[in-house]
């Protein structure tokens, strides 16, 4: 037989597993709202090489096209030729040949250019798989081979000459030991056939690997193909020095 008293003893503890389940639900609610009320991350402000500048109408008009390396010595160029020449590139990085040749024109734009400084390479020597992840040579393909990267570059050339600035061919940066995608030494290969082209076009050349290789464990990033702050500024003084040398 249940007794008066442990029907009356049960009531509490009913309710108190009433009253637990509820602040549960009222505080799962509120975490849950907090989380979808949570402030969102403020955007990545943008790299201040990659935002467009302003002409100085006076002064001779510079661009610059190639990749992370490029966009690296950027600003150290515009502060070394500062009140000497408007220094312009592409608001992008601007990877391998084959994208070079299908935006070429979008970056040339339609005003006079006095000189071009230009390069291509540590994206055509990479290796990808299907998913365009850098991975090593046994499980993918390079992106550009020799007999390509010499056709691109000639077509590049060829477009870049009609626009009657002084061209100047920049060598592909070393790659070193240990590099995610690339092999140690093969923008040695790449360089050559660049020169080649090079030599055959009658263009200038700014051998900046020469000068990153003879200081490379000084100025570049280990086991990367980018360099420090003090690297970029070292590239930077060859960069203008080939610039100031097709400017007069």
């Amino acid at each position: 037989m249940i007794k008066f008293s442990d029907i009356r003893s049960a009531r509490p503890r009913r309710a108190f597993r009433h009253v637990a389940m509820g602040l549960g639900i009222l505080t799962l609610a509120a975490l849950t709202a907090a989380a979808q009320t949570k402030p969102a991350r403020r955007p990545r402000a943008p790299d201040p090489a990659l935002l467009p500048v302003e002409d100085v109408a006076t002064l001779p008009r510079v661009l610059l096209i190639g990749d992370s390396i490029s966009i690296g010595y950027t600003l150290p160029v515009r502060e070394l030729l500062k009140g000497k020449a408007n220094v312009h590139r592409p608001l992008t990085n601007c990877g391998d040949t084959q994208r070079g040749l299908a935006s070429l024109d979008k970056w040339l734009g339609e005003k006079k250019w006095d000189v071009i400084h230009f390069n291509f390479g540590l994206h055509d020597l990479k290796y990808l798989n299907a998913k365009a992840e850098y991975v090593t040579p046994e499980q993918g393909k390079q992106v550009t081979l020799l007999p390509q990267y010499e056709q691109n570059l000639r077509q590049l050339v060829e477009r870049l000459k009609k626009t009657g600035a002084r061209i100047i061919w920049c060598s592909t940066t070393p790659v070193p030991d240990g590099t995610m995608g690339r092999v140690k030494d093969a923008e040695i290969a790449y360089n050559a056939v660049a020169a080649k082209v090079a030599a055959e076009s009658g263009i200038a050349v700014d051998d900046l690997h020469a000068v990153a290789k003879a200081r490379q464990a000084e100025i570049q990033s280990p086991h990367n193909v980018h360099f420090t702050r003090e690297g970029y500024k070292v590239l930077a003084k060859a960069v203008v020095a080939s610039i100031e040398r097709a400017l007069n």
